[in-house]
């Protein structure tokens, strides 16, 4: 069968850096999905992007669809024919609808029972004549923002200016928005030109003839060649931040590397200060010398080539200076500020409508961080982390975090230190903001990662209270993301405070001040539900089996380190010879202890054999020894050291007896053993194999 490849474009005006990756990827798999559901088959799929333009070259399409044979099941044959032997209405009603007749039917057996059957032949059709559809894909995309402009209905990221759409050397023919296909490129906005593709695989070399590098991978490799060869040429370390990396990648057609410099004076300010100024605002990467420290140079990228650098360098430099200048006047300001009159400001601040001002929030929080220090003994350091907790905010009212909100936390360290604030207190207030992302670490002080729970569990509280819970991808407070910092600090600090302590300890603040909109049983059992839900993701990263997952987090948390310890315990051991057998005694106590519906206290003396001793002899044993164990793994193989009495047990004694009084006995024994396993791990829930 004949093979073509397929090229399709959209030129747009300018995308947001953030949305080009994604709406490339976007287009890929929907082409790539739409293919598959037509039957039509391809080869190397190959996607490419710039600010201007996201395309898509699928290498080795075939020129029709595959023919398909199937064969389609229809009434039993009791059905399809009536008592004289003539067809029913079934059986025509079914070959009707897969367009054949009654003279295709043929009777097949399965299980006993025949049932009609006939086969039928699809003839693919040509893919040129289903091409069109791929308009509705265009269509059809979705992004994070959309716009409209003119007088169209359509919503799309950025207005479309050209469209091609190629398949061999023929133009697929369809308009989007009054755009019509054709095989009409557009270059760089001031090196290039408009260019024509005469077929799809040309498509990379002429656009590269124009100044755009169409392939954003091999774009990223150009950068990071530049830089290298930078770092080389001057002696420098310029620390590639990935993410500005992939912004910048995605605002530049044709990348060329260069640098600026900026007034040594301004290295006086914080490190953060510089780097954010840069970074955040002026997407450039900072420079340091080989001992690590900042030098006053920086590095952009141009959309463009090499010619007149130093004009575009002094522009840049312009730009920053004027910026940094800013930061250097908000810093000596904000010196001039006491912490104690910053605080007063937060009394005007509304943290949330329905919550109250930022200043009420930290009072909460305070409260909380209080409790918090007395439950981890903390003694002389509780002073130091209840004045972290009061003054944890207080950076917020200064004009440096005003104008980069990206500092928060780092500027309130600083200013304390200015302000004579113990080093552990200032360090505090950076510390609790941690885990700031999913790939950050969690606090490294106990006074941080304390006043970090606190305010945590009290933003959580604070939201489910008022019944603002993330549903779907729609999580405007972040609040996954706050409830993640909680388990991962709970996690790697291994602290002895359970996730349902912490829940209630979020409310009762809460329920005091009034602010309870709920009833306060819903709200911890939604928290419990949306905690459970982030252990569970916490598991999957570090690659427990789901069915291990579910074991451990079948009641409640507790303690998360421990119930960490526990999945990774059964993780080990799940592949380990005699891990089946055991189990199976395990899950078989679990079982039948289900069926305790009058729990009395165990009575030795209403035994009737010796394996009912042997059994509670040695579960009083193994009780004993699970409660004074400090290890996960300790308590496991004393769970399973029951396996060889539990098996004798059952291999003697009918649990279910007809006495009421000895069943009643037997039952409360497996309720006794069954609790103490559920305590680790829900063991009939795991999957053996």
């Amino acid at each position: 069968m004949s093979k073509r490849d397929l090229l399709l474009e959209i030129g747009l005006e300018e995308m947001p850096a953030r949305f080009v990756t994604a709406s490339m990827k976007q287009l890929s798999d929907k082409v790539q999905k739409w293919l598959k559901e037509k039957a039509i088959e391809f080869g190397a799929v190959e996607a490419f992007s710039t600010p201007r333009r996201l395309a898509i070259l699928v290498k080795d399409v075939s020129e029709s669809q595959k023919d398909i044979e199937e064969e389609a099941k229809g009434p039993a044959k009791k059905i399809a024919l009536d008592s004289e032997g003539n067809w029913s209405k079934a059986a025509l009603g079914f070959v009707r609808g897969q367009g054949m007749t009654a003279e295709d039917i043929y009777f097949k057996e399965l299980k006993g029972i025949e049932y009609a059957h006939v086969n039928k032949f699809i003839k693919g059709q040509p893919t040129s004549q289903l091409l069109s559809e791929l308009q509705e894909i265009i269509s059809g995309m979705t992004f994070p923002k959309n716009m409209r402009w003119a007088n169209q209905d359509l919503r799309f990221v950025r207005p479309i200016k050209w469209l091609i759409a190629l398949f061999g050397n023929e133009v697929v023919p369809f308009s989007i928005a009054d755009v019509e296909t054709g095989r009409e490129t557009k270059g760089h906005r001031f090196l290039g030109e408009v260019a024509m593709i005469e077929a799809p695989e040309e498509y990379e070399a002429t656009l590269r003839d124009q100044f755009v590098m169409a392939n954003p991978d091999k774009r990223r490799s150009v950068i990071l060649e530049q830089i290298k060869s930078l770092e080389q040429e001057k002696g420098w370390i310029i620390p590639v931040d990935e993410d500005l990396l992939e912004e910048v990648n995605n605002l530049v057609e044709y990348p060329t590397v260069l640098f600026g410099h900026f007034e040594e004076e301004f290295l006086e300010l914080p490190a953060e200060v510089l780097i954010t100024s840069m970074k955040e605002h002026q997407r450039y990467f900072p420079v340091k010398d080989q001992d690590g420290k900042l030098l006053a140079f920086f590095v952009t990228v141009r959309n463009g080539d090499d010619r007149h650098l130093e004009k575009v360098s002094k522009g840049n430099e312009k730009v920053l200076r004027a910026r940094l200048s800013d930061a250097a006047f908000f810093f000596k300001e904000d010196q001039k500020k006491e912490i104690a009159d910053a605080l007063k400001k937060l009394d005007s601040i509304v943290y949330h409508e329905e919550i109250g001002t930022l200043a009420e929030k930290t009072a909460r929080v305070t409260a909380v961080t209080g409790v918090l220090a007395d439950a981890l003994n903390l003694k002389g350091e509780k002073d130091l982390a209840l004045r972290a907790a009061e003054i944890a905010k207080f950076d917020l009212v200064s004009h440096m975090v005003y104008e980069f909100p990206e500092l928060q936390g780092y500027m309130g360290e600083k200013y304390a230190l200015l302000k004579g604030e113990a080093k552990e207190v200032a360090a505090a207030i950076n510390e609790h903001y941690m885990p700031r992302h999913a790939d950050d670490n969690v606090p490294p002080s106990v006074i941080g990662a304390v006043v970090s729970i606190a305010e945590k569990i009290d933003t959580l509280a604070s939201f489910f209270a008022i019944g603002v819970i993330p549903t779907g991808s729609q999580d405007p407070y972040a609040l996954r993301r706050q409830a993640s910092g909680v388990v991962q600090i709970l996690a790697e600090k291994k602290w002895n405070i359970s996730l349902e302590e912490l829940i209630t300890l979020g409310l009762k603040g809460l329920e005091s001040k009034g602010l309870l909109k709920r009833d306060l049983d819903e709200v911890k059992a939604d928290m419990f539900t949306f905690f459970k839900a982030r252990v569970k993701h916490l598991l999957q990263e570090q690659q427990i089996r789901y069915d291990l997952i579910d074991a451990v987090l079948i009641d409640e948390i507790g303690f998360i380190h421990s119930l960490v310890e526990r999945a990774h315990v059964l993780d080990a051991k799940k592949d380990e010879a005699g891990f089946k057998e055991s189990l199976e005694a395990l899950s078989r106590v679990m079982n039948i202890a289900v069926k305790c519906d009058h729990k009395v206290t165990v009575d030795p003396n209403a035994f009737e054999n010796e394996q009912e001793k042997a059994l509670y002899e040695k579960y009083q044993t193994v009780a004993l020894r699970y409660a004074e164990s400090k290890k996960e793994k300790e308590r496991f193989e004393h769970l399973i050291s029951l396996q060889s009495e539990i098996e004798s047990y059952f291999e003697n004694t009918m649990v279910m007896a007809d006495d009421e009084a000895i069943r009643n006995n037997r039952l409360s024994l497996m309720k006794e053993i069954s609790d103490l396993v559920s305590g680790f791990a829900a063991m009939n829930k795991i999957i053996l194999s």
